[in-house]
């Protein structure tokens, strides 16, 4: 192995020790999503050094590179787990689920505590935990929310693409009233053509009936 090498190893196991978090559910300590973020960037950065530099400033290209992208991806990854913690702390034990896949966050809004059955107008009872959503949401200004609408199988499959797409407006017109920037928020429906459980049971279609927003870094 050589030099040019050696470096850019020891500098993405530096950053991966360097930061851990205690996962504030299971008591475990994992590398932060910011910590994958920067090893991700610094191997990248690394990379794009080694592949551009002459035969003189390789070393020196290596580490300039490895350091640039170490610092994009950790920046990008620190923001999103701030993020991530406080609408954590927020929906705790109101239902809506909190899910993580590298850099992008969704929630998943359960149909039976959003809207009535075959409705498009947000229960009263689900206001607040909108709210809260609104409320981070505001704090955290460089993410993209994309609203999708989904429903089970039962019924016309048009009315329920409709339905999706109405419930998926309303919760996006409801961020928007708070003060959540509009050109952030994007809307789609799905009908029934995305189920995340079997339509052959009632505990099924009810997980089916959902509103899912995506949260993703817009820059």
């Amino acid at each position: 192995m050589n030099k040019s090498v050696v470096i850019a190893s020891l500098l993405t196991v530096v950053l991966a020790s360097a930061c851990t978090t205690q996962d504030a559910y299971t008591g475990e300590q994992k590398s932060s999503n910011a910590t994958k973020g920067a090893v991700v960037g610094a191997i990248a950065g690394a990379a794009v050094g080694a592949a551009t530099a002459g035969k003189k400033d390789r070393d020196k290209s290596i580490l300039t590179g490895a350091a640039a992208g170490a610092a994009v991806g950790g920046g990008v990854g620190y923001y999103m787990d701030k993020q991530e913690e406080k609408l954590r702390a927020r929906l705790q034990g109101t239902g809506v689920q909190v899910k993580r896949d590298g850099n992008k966050l969704t929630l998943i809004m359960p149909g039976n505590i959003t809207f009535d059955t075959g409705k498009s107008r947000i229960k009263s009872s689900f206001i607040p935990v909108l709210n809260s959503v609104a409320d981070v949401l505001k704090e955290f200004k460089k993410t993209i929310i994309k609203v999708d609408g989904h429903t089970d199988s039962v019924g016309d499959a048009q009315y329920n693409q409709e339905l999706s797409e109405s419930r998926a407006a309303a919760v996006a017109d409801y961020l928007i009233s708070r003060q959540v920037a509009r050109g952030r928020v994007h809307t789609a429906g799905f009908g029934e053509r995305y189920p995340i459980a079997s339509n052959a049971t009632a505990a099924g279609r009810e997980q089916n009936r959902r509103v899912e927003l995506s949260l993703e870094p817009s820059e």
